[in-house]
């Protein structure tokens, strides 16, 4: 063989090499893979029952109601335009509250419920941990001295 076609032959080794890794990497991520929905894509298209998504918006004003166990909460997340009734039993982010953004993960019941399993609460771009707030004040303070 000549040098030429032993250079073609680990070329198209490695590519073939470079697909077959794409591929696995693909098909590990494929249950992993969440599809986004607002209420109002919901109220166009209902999502499979079995399908794994993400739902997201606000959680509106007066609708989160918890249950007597401690752990299981109903609420409504709405876009503006339409609204969907969701059921997580969890933890919930210390930042989840009426009127504050809200992604959740999980699935839709035939009935147009969203069923999450986990929750993501948003909070605007000036949200600051309390520790840190603190320590931002002290050294303003020194850096005015």
């Amino acid at each position: 063989m000549t040098r030429k076609n032993q250079r073609l032959t680990l070329v198209l080794l490695g590519l073939g090499a470079i697909v077959a890794a794409a591929l696995l990497a693909l098909s590990g991520l494929k249950d992993q893979a969440a599809f986004f929905y607002a209420p109002s894509d919901v109220a166009a298209r209902l999502p499979a029952p079995d399908e794994a998504v993400r739902l997201g918006g606000m959680v509106e004003r007066g609708s989160i109601r918890r249950a007597a166990d401690g752990v299981t909460i109903d609420f409504v997340v709405t876009d503006g335009k339409a609204t969907t009734p969701v059921r997580f039993a969890g933890i919930a982010p210390d930042l989840f509250r009426e009127g504050s953004g809200v992604v959740a993960e999980g699935h839709f019941r035939p009935d147009a419920s969203f069923v999450a399993t986990n929750l993501l609460a948003k909070h605007d771009e000036k949200y600051m941990p309390p520790q840190m707030a603190g320590k931002m004040h002290e050294t303003k303070t020194l850096e005015a001295r």
